[in-house]
């Protein structure tokens, strides 16, 4: 049987929680990219935006959590991030003259952040 310190779980948590992220984040910019290419009507779009709707719904959750790690300020902003990209997805859905470029350049900037 391993025994580890509480210490040492939460170093591992945190560095693959990142990861997680990042490959959620990574695979939101893929759909991402494929709606921008087939435009805001088709399915694609459909999927996209539900995806990246549910990824930051869980983000905020997460954030939003006394026992997650980030720095209260840090914690705050990115909240706010959160709530930007939502409010966007849907004003994306629902109205076809926007596009998919700032929600793709936020998203970029968060995943990049992760880094």
């Amino acid at each position: 049987m391993y025994k580890f310190s509480y210490a040492e779980i939460l170093d591992d948590s945190g560095g693959e929680s990142r990861a997680r992220e990042q490959m959620a984040l990574d695979h939101a910019l893929e759909l991402l990219h494929v709606a921008e290419i087939r435009g805001s009507g088709s399915p694609e779009a459909a999927e996209a935006l539900g995806y990246v709707n549910k990824l930051w719904n869980f983000m905020i959750r997460d954030l939003a959590s006394p026992q997650n790690g980030l720095g209260q300020e840090l914690r705050r902003d990115l909240i706010s991030v959160g709530l930007w990209v939502i409010r966007e997805a849907e004003n994306v859905l629902v109205d076809p003259s926007r596009n998919f470029a700032a929600l793709i350049e936020v998203n970029q900037t968060i995943r990049d952040g992760l880094k």
